[in-house]
């Protein structure tokens, strides 16, 4: 294994690793203000007059939360996935199936940018109810986080291709596969 694919991969993972770090604070910030603005409706409602933009604002929140925080849990391996039949198989067809796997996501993704491209672009016209804000802002959550994690899908593919593994450290070896 020579140099070059080691270090095109350690200069993926640190463009990954800027991503993640300009990304946990943008969700933490959505959270807080999710909290801020909830906070707001209640005590408006209880004390004041309900303020209307609030519902709509905590709504818009929550979706680009959750597609923001399910972009970093996919950085992290902390979706719903059942390994054992996987880790249960010899170490070239556990890479090989592993490398099927990303590549499937990999294509889940692309094709999520551009669907979720296409229907921003449909929805444009639509102006919420309370703010008037073009509809497009919402939806652009969908192509965003499904790029985001097509390249981190991408970023694994690399790290199982070069390393044997997403995470870059060297593929277990079984007693088919001897130590290269």
């Amino acid at each position: 294994m020579s140099g070059l694919p080691l270090s095109v991969l350690t200069a993926l993972q640190r463009i990954e690793n800027v991503i993640d770090a300009a990304l946990r604070p943008v969700v933490f910030t959505g959270m807080a203000a999710l909290i801020g603005v909830i906070t707001l409706q209640i005590v408006s409602r209880v004390f004041f007059n309900a303020v209307g933009w609030t519902e709509e604002v905590a709504r818009f929140l929550l979706v680009w939360i959750t597609f923001l925080g399910a972009t970093l849990a996919f950085q992290r391996g902390r979706h719903i996935a059942v390994t054992f039949l996987v880790e249960a198989l010899p170490g070239r067809l556990q890479r090989i199936i592993r490398i099927t796997a990303v590549l499937v996501v990999l294509g889940f993704m692309v094709s999520l940018v551009v669907i979720g491209y296409q229907y921003m672009q449909v929805q444009s016209f639509q102006k919420s109810a309370s703010l008037r804000l073009s509809m497009t802002w919402v939806y652009a959550v969908i192509p965003v986080s499904a790029a985001l994690m097509a390249w981190y899908a991408f970023v694994d593919l690399v790290g199982l291709i070069i390393k044997g593994n997403a995470t870059g450290e060297p593929a277990p070896h079984t007693p088919e596969e001897p130590p290269a």
